[in-house]
């Protein structure tokens, strides 16, 4: 809302417009003034690379563009549109009336409208829905079988690694036994049992001659 001699200007710009490239654009400013005229001029406000941005005259000169003497509606407010026909990327940017009375001390802008000029997407392959949902359940059955694939490769590795496993253990337990001599072994073996289960009885009799000797010594 801007103050105009002591009266309201209203100005309801539509903030921002997406038009396709090559489309027409129409671009509006209103306003709303009870007393003289409101000369109003277009301006354009580009982005530069750096960030600023300075207001530029619209070039009314250009064969697509084109700027209506202004139409007064029923509710007494002022609307004058601006109409880019086959917009370009350049034209891009953001549109704002200029207003100028004999009332305002100075000149002000309105909120103004950002226009973005687009360039469609373009398909590369022009599928109907039932064959993207063929593809997509192929792609699923594709993945499903890479997954069970990779599950049974990795069964099959575990089960060689504990089979190479059990077969490094059982060559171990080998080589432990290799540098024995089990004759001797067995022979040494024989004669530990044969002194444990002879020392007692050699014992007793040992004693039993001991005390022989002894009585026959006595008088």
């Amino acid at each position: 809302v801007l103050s105009l001699g002591g009266r309201a200007v209203t100005i309801p710009d539509r903030p921002s417009l997406r038009v396709q490239l090559s489309h027409t654009a129409h671009l509006r400013c209103c306003f709303s003034a009870t007393r003289g005229a409101v000369e109003t001029t277009w301006f354009i406000s580009i982005q530069t690379v750096n960030g600023t941005s300075a207001p530029q005259g619209v070039d009314q000169r250009d064969n697509h563009v084109t700027v209506d003497g202004g139409n007064l509606t029923a509710a007494g407010v002022m609307c004058h549109t601006l109409i880019l026909r086959e917009a370009r990327l350049n034209d891009s940017g953001l549109y704002q009336c200029f207003l100028n009375h004999s009332a305002l001390q100075h000149s002000v802008y309105t909120h103004g409208t950002f226009l973005q000029v687009y360039r469609p997407m373009v398909k590369i392959l022009d599928i109907s829905e039932s064959t993207k949902n063929s593809i997509l359940t192929a792609e699923a059955m594709l993945l499903m079988v890479a997954v069970l694939l990779h599950g049974t490769m990795m069964l099959c590795k575990t089960k060689k690694l504990n089979q190479l496993k059990k077969k490094r253990v059982k060559e171990e337990e080998e080589n432990i036994y290799e540098g024995l001599n089990l004759e001797e072994c067995c022979s040494t073996y024989d004669q530990i049992q044969r002194s444990l289960v002879q020392g007692p009885y050699q014992d007793v009799g040992n004693m039993i001659m001991e005390e022989e000797e002894i009585q026959l010594e006595k008088p």
